[in-house]
């Protein structure tokens, strides 16, 4: 009982110097999911005790991008969960339609898969050309996969039958290039995007947006910080914008929840109230 009380404290302590010493704020995660994460960066890495991973993380910055791999979630796909896709594309798109210009705010982009769905199905939808896409994420690393936009090419085929299934107006392979065990998304997919490091910790707003998806984020973080991640997406949106949401994530214990009406229910797509 004592060791592992120890190990709580050593753990507070490593993430309070990884914010004091770097700006990254995993302090109000989910606790079982960044220890379990911790855990396995400290056992793999080689160090005896999380101290001794605090240690280095404080004296060498290389260890910043190694940690976040750990603490980051990077696990997604294209077109994932394709019901989501396809009611973005059979009841949101008519609204977004309706609009000259359109923002789409792809908030914990991690390596990409969701922006190019999003991306592709616009395309086919006729919007691409007047839509700025802002893709972010912490993880300078994730960002970096995301904008090179490359893939092993055994995942091509799970992509293939999502983007099918979510409605798909043409072939995925229309889309990438494959060489060497890799598919290469075309570069035209990033004309329109920005890709950009911000955290739904700690920074604020810096758009208007018609539409939000942040998709098995929230998940990780306890109930305050969803309330902040929520409410930032709320100030972001304009009037009657839209918020996608993971499948296991939900507006219904939420302090913001009143600004929200469902727009599809079952796909956790909800649509922002007017004053």
């Amino acid at each position: 009982m004592l060791e592992k009380k120890i190990e709580d404290i050593e753990i507070q302590l490593l993430l309070e110097g990884l914010y004091q010493r770097y700006h990254y704020d995993f302090r109000h995660y989910a606790w079982a999911s960044v220890k379990r994460r911790l855990k396995q960066a400290r056992e793999q890495m080689g160090f005896r005790s999380f101290s001794a991973l605090q240690e280095s993380l404080l004296h060498d910055p290389g260890m910043l991008g190694r940690l976040l791999g750990y603490l980051t979630i990077q696990v997604s796909e294209m077109f994932r969960d394709p019901s989501y896709f396809r009611a973005i594309r059979e009841k949101v798109v008519p609204h977004l339609r309706t609009y000259p210009s359109l923002k789409v705010w792809i908030a914990g982009c991690s390596s990409g898969e969701e922006l190019y769905s999003f991306v592709i199905l616009f395309r086919e939808e006729g919007l691409e050309q007047r839509t700025l896409f802002y893709a972010t994420d912490i993880n300078q690393d994730a960002l970096g996969k995301a904008e090179a936009g490359i893939y092993d090419l055994d995942r091509i085929q799970m992509f293939t039958e999502n983007h099918r299934k979510s409605g798909g107006k043409s072939s995925l392979s229309d889309y990438y290039s494959a060489a060497y065990g890799k598919a290469s998304f075309d570069k035209s997919l990033r004309r329109q995007v920005v890709f950009s490091d911000h955290s739904l910790v700690t920074d604020a707003v810096f758009a208007e947006m018609h539409l939000v998806s942040c998709r098995n984020v929230l998940i990780y973080f306890d109930r305050d910080l969803q309330d902040r991640a929520l409410g930032l997406f709320k100030d972001s949106l304009t009037r009657k914008g839209f918020l996608g949401l993971g499948s296991k994530e939900s507006m219904r214990f939420s302090n913001h929840a009143d600004s929200f009406a469902d727009c599809v229910r079952e796909e956790k797509i909800y649509q922002k109230r007017t004053e």
